[in-house]
């Protein structure tokens, strides 16, 4: 680019959100003009210093996946707080068509794979940054396309939700109470799971394990019930990637799946060497407590879903919203139908198979999909009903 053509930004600031030194190398290198290169380790530190510093942030570039803790689920989070809306640049490794429609439905400016290259990602930074006002006037009439949910399945979600938490709220406290005496540790907890459009919430469930069950975890992988032979041995949870140990700092880059997290760049290299289910899960899982068996066999553990209910994340009836793991595996066209539909606490795969025996993962995603291609309020109703039956399963699963 030469100088006539020097992009004017201002002496604005692009932040460069967990960075490694090979694609920072890269991005030194690009002619953004005046602006300047101000890295951060992860998002909390990113939206602290803009507030409290003011900083003119003219454009974001995150390196992580589409649907990680940095990629989709940080830009609703920035917009959420009501941050300037400036161009989100992603820089991934799993880069493909129904991704970047993904994205886009997001308000993602635009995803680069790895490793990234210096002149496409320069044009396209400075276009988008000099042309962002005007292209979010016109791009907005675009984002009322996703999904709502119809009017009188919000209603049904409000008043349903709001009354079981009121009559089970003195329910709830003898639980607390008895599970305090079993096994010490939070009675509630939450993890991130994907929703509607891939949208990233917090999904709150009664604990029914043990504390630290989640260390057992690659003890126990073998008895997956969704695993096939790609799926043996485990992914390691709580390590570190080479360059995370090499910088002597903690993980910038984590994925989360309830209490378990793991360094997203390890995950993925081992992933491509592995293979390996979706899903995940055991039958007679020895982690679980007498009480939290209990809890499980009745779906009890599932009434603090009712909250999310009532706020809007999802609905009484759904499919079911997924790990971050899991659903970053889900991103082709194939599977992809069942993000289209909404979440929920119950669904088609719960009635159809849940203590019928083993569901392959397979069932279970063309169950979804199923779902996805032809629900209706009054089809919830029937499911509904079909559900009640469901709760009192005789597979410990």
């Amino acid at each position: 680019m030469n100088s006539s053509s020097k992009p004017m930004f201002e002496n604005g600031i692009i932040a460069l959100l967990d960075i490694d030194e090979q694609t920072n190398e890269v991005i030194s290198r690009c002619n953004f003009g005046n602006a300047q290169l101000m890295r951060f380790r992860n998002g909390l530190e990113l939206s602290l210093k803009w507030e409290k510093d003011k900083l003119n942030i003219i454009a974001i570039i995150s390196q992580s996946e589409a649907i990680a803790p940095n990629g989709i689920y940080l830009l609703e989070t920035l917009q959420k707080h009501k941050f300037a809306s400036v161009p989100y640049f992603l820089v991934a490794n799993k880069v493909n068509e129904h991704i970047n429609r993904v994205c886009i439905q997001a308000g993602i400016a635009d995803i680069f794979q790895m490793p990234v290259k210096q002149e496409q990602l320069e044009t396209r930074v400075n276009f988008l940054v000099k042309n962002w006002s005007s292209m979010q006037e016109k791009t907005l009439p675009e984002k009322q396309k996703l999904y709502r949910t119809p009017v009188a399945k919000r209603i049904f979600d409000l008043v349903f939700s709001g009354i079981a938490l009121v009559c089970l709220f003195p329910f709830l406290l003898l639980l607390i109470l008895i599970m305090k005496i079993e096994s010490k540790g939070p009675v509630f907890y939450y993890s991130l799971r994907v929703g509607t459009g891939y949208r990233i919430f917090k999904f709150y469930k009664i604990r029914s394990m043990y504390v630290n069950a989640d260390k057992r975890l690659k003890d126990l992988k073998h008895l997956n019930q969704y695993a096939g032979k790609a799926a043996e041995g485990p992914i390691n949870t709580n390590m570190l990637c080479d360059e995370c140990i090499k910088n002597g700092t903690n993980c910038q880059r984590v994925l989360y799946s309830d209490n378990n997290t793991w360094c997203e760049k390890l995950y993925f290299h081992q992933k491509k060497t592995q293979g390996g289910s979706a899903f995940f899960k055991l039958k007679d899982d020895p982690r679980i407590t007498k009480v939290g068996r209990i809890l499980r066999n009745t779906s009890i553990d599932e009434l603090p879903q009712l909250w999310n209910v009532f706020i809007g994340d999802m609905s009484i009836v759904g499919n079911r919203p997924l790990p971050l793991y899991e659903a970053e595996k889900l991103t082709t066209d194939k599977y992809a139908m069942r993000f289209t539909a909404p979440s929920g606490i119950t669904g088609l795969w719960q009635v159809e198979k849940r203590g019928k025996g083993e569901m392959s993962e397979e069932e279970r995603l063309m169950l979804d999909n199923a779902y996805a291609q032809n629900h209706s309020f009054t089809k919830d109703l029937l499911l509904i009903l079909r559900t009640i039956p469901a709760l009192f399963q005789k597979e410990n699963v």
